[in-house]
C-alpha cells in the first residue's frame, strides 16, 4: 500500500512539474513535441495526439506511427503536442522543440533554427519556460498547504503536553537522555514546539540541553560530532512522544476481548511491570509466551485488573488508538479559507527553509549515508490511505523537488537556468555542442547520485543480511 500511495503521490508530483514548462512554453508560442509522465525506453504504455479533429490512440507501441510526425499533418496540426504515458516512474519530460535536454541532443536540433523553437525565444522567455516547473512544484505545496488548513485545521501538540516525556534514539540515550525526558530548553532558550525543538536539536549542534526529568530539571553536555552521528546513523526518527496504550479496537478473533478488555481501556502494567507508554507495553509483553498475565488498567478512572493467557505469538489482538487529540492535550487552529492562505503560504516557506538547512547533514563525515531513494521516500506514506496525510507528504515531496530541480548541476533545470542567466549577463548564446557536453556531464552526475541514493536504500534494505 505504501509503495501505491507513494506511486500516486510521484504521479501527481511529476504531472505538475512538467505541466509548469508546457504552460511556459505555451504562452510563449513554443513548441512541445511530447509531454510524458515517467519515461519510456522501449516503449510507451499509451500514446495520444489529436490531429485531423480527433484523438488518435496507440497502446504498448515501440515506435510513433508516421501519420502522427509534424511533417505529414497539417499546418494547424503541427503544433498539436503528443501526450505519453512511460513505464519506468523515474520522473517525466516535456520534450520542447529546440531544447539540449534529456530528451535530445544538439545533433537532434533541425539545421535551421525556427521561429516556434526554444533556442530562438528571448532569453527571459527561455528563462520562464525553464523556472516553470520548479515554480508550479513550489506553488502546488502552497495551494495544498493551504487545503489542509482550510478543511481540517491544525493540531499542535506543545511540547510539554506530552506528559508521559518522549522517547529517544540510541544516539540521544547515548548523550545522557533517558526515556520520559522532557526537553525544557537548548543553549539556555526555552522550548515549547516539538517541531521546532527537533531541528534545533539536529541543526543548531547544540552544547547544551535541559531536561524536565520528573520534578528536577537535568543539564546535558552534547557532543561536538552529534550532528555527524545522526547523518550516520540516518534515523526515522530522533525522538517521538510516548503515548499510553489505549485500546481503540480489537483485531478478529482478539485474546484481550475474550478476556474482557475494553475499548478505551489504558494499560499501564504486566504483571506488576509497569508499562507506562504503548513502546513499554508491546515490548515487554512480548516476554510472555505460552504464559498468563495480569493486566493492569484504568478503566473510566478507576484501576482494573484482568488476567489473561497468550499463545505462542505473545499478542493480544488489540490496537492502541493513534489519534494525538484523543490522547494528549492538543492545541487545535482553525482557519477560514482566506486565514489559511497567508498560513498555508508561511508554513510552506518554512518548510523549505527548514528543508534547505537539512542539507547540511551531507556535509558531515558519513553525511552521503544520509542519502535516500524511492524507498525511504516510499517508507514515509502510511500503509492504510489517508486523506490528511497523503496531502502533507504530496506538499512535502513538492517542496523538496522544487528545491532539487534548481541546483545548478547540468541536466536539472537549475543547470538551465544558470546557462540561460549567463548568456543574459554575457550577451552571447552558449555554444551548442557545449551545451551538448554539458548535458551529458549533468546526466552521469545524475545517474551517480541516483545510484548513490538507492545504494543506501538497498544497504538499509538488506545489509543485514551479509553481517
Amino acid at each position: 500500500m505504501k509503495a501505491i500511495i507513494f506511486f500516486v503521490s510521484l504521479s501527481l508530483l511529476v504531472v505538475t512539474h512538467e505541466l509548469g514548462h508546457l504552460l511556459f512554453a505555451k504562452l510563449f508560442h513554443t513548441r512541445v513535441r511530447r509531454f510524458y509522465v515517467f519515461f519510456n525506453p522501449w516503449f510507451s504504455i499509451l500514446k495520444a495526439k489529436k490531429f485531423d479533429g480527433k484523438w488518435h490512440f496507440s497502446f504498448f507501441s515501440t515506435t510513433t506511427p508516421e501519420a502522427w510526425n509534424e511533417e505529414n499533418l497539417k499546418p494547424e496540426d503541427q503544433d498539436n503536442t503528443m501526450w505519453g504515458l512511460g513505464w519506468l516512474p523515474l520522473g517525466g519530460y516535456c520534450d520542447i522543440a529546440g531544447m539540449v535536454d534529456e530528451t535530445k541532443s544538439v545533433d537532434d536540433l533541425a539545421s535551421t533554427p525556427q521561429p516556434w523553437e526554444y533556442r530562438t525565444k528571448p532569453r527571459w522567455q527561455r528563462l520562464c519556460i525553464i523556472a516553470g516547473g520548479v515554480l508550479v512544484n513550489f506553488i502546488s505545496a502552497l495551494i495544498i498547504y493551504t487545503g489542509i488548513f482550510s478543511h481540517w485545521g491544525v493540531d499542535e501538540l506543545p511540547l510539554r503536553n506530552a506528559k508521559l516525556g518522549y522517547e529517544y534514539h540510541q544516539i540521544l540515550l547515548n548523550e545522557g537522555f533517558q526515556n520520559g525526558d522532557i526537553i525544557y530548553a537548548i543553549d539556555g532558550e526555552e522550548q515549547y514546539d516539538f517541531t521546532s525543538t527537533t531541528q534545533k536539536l539536529i541543526l543548531d549542534k547544540p552544547k547544551e540541553v535541559t531536561v524536565m526529568r520528573g520534578d528536577s530539571l537535568v543539564n546535558l553536555t552534547m557532543s561536538k560530532d552529534l550532528l555527524s552521528k545522526i547523518a550516520t546513523e540516518n534515523p526515522k526518527q530522533i525522538m517521538a512522544a510516548r503515548w499510553p496504550f489505549v485500546i481503540k479496537d480489537f483485531a478478529p478473533g482478539s485474546r484481550g476481548k475474550q478476556y474482557g478488555l475494553q475499548p478505551g481501556d489504558s494499560l499501564v502494567s504486566i504483571s506488576g511491570v509497569p508499562t507506562p507508554s504503548a513502546v513499554d507495553f508491546t515490548t515487554t509483553l512480548a516476554n510472555y509466551a505460552d504464559d498468563s498475565v495480569v493486566l493492569g488498567l484504568y478503566r473510566d478512572g478507576s484501576y482494573v485488573e484482568v488476567s489473561a493467557l497468550l499463545g505462542s505469538d505473545a499478542k493480544l489482538g488489540i490496537f492502541a488508538e493513534d489519534n494525538m487529540a484523543k490522547i494528549f492535550d492538543v492545541k487545535h487552529i482553525e482557519y477560514t479559507f482566506f486565514q489559511a492562505i497567508p498560513a498555508g503560504i508561511s508554513y510552506g516557506w518554512e518548510t523549505l527553509v527548514t528543508y534547505v538547512s537539512s542539507l547540511k547533514i551531507l556535509f558531515t563525515k558519513g553525511g552521503t549515508k544520509s542519502l535516500g531513494g524511492f524507498i525511504t521516500m516510499a517508507s514515509i506514506f502510511p500503509d492504510t490511505w489517508d486523506w490528511l496525510r497523503f496531502w502533507n507528504l504530496t506538499a512535502l515531496l513538492a517542496v523538496v523537488l522544487a528545491f532539487m530541480n534548481i541546483i545548478p548541476i547540468p541536466g536539472l533545470d537549475g543547470g538551465h537556468i544558470v546557462i540561460t542567466l549567463w548568456e543574459m549577463i554575457t550577451r552571447k548564446p552558449v555554444n551548442e555542442k557545449v551545451l551538448n557536453v554539458i548535458q551529458n556531464i549533468g546526466m552521469f552526475l545524475l545517474l551517480a547520485l541516483m545510484v548513490l541514493a538507492n545504494g543506501n536504500d538497498l544497504i538499509r534494505l538488506f545489509g543485514g543480511w551479509f553481517r
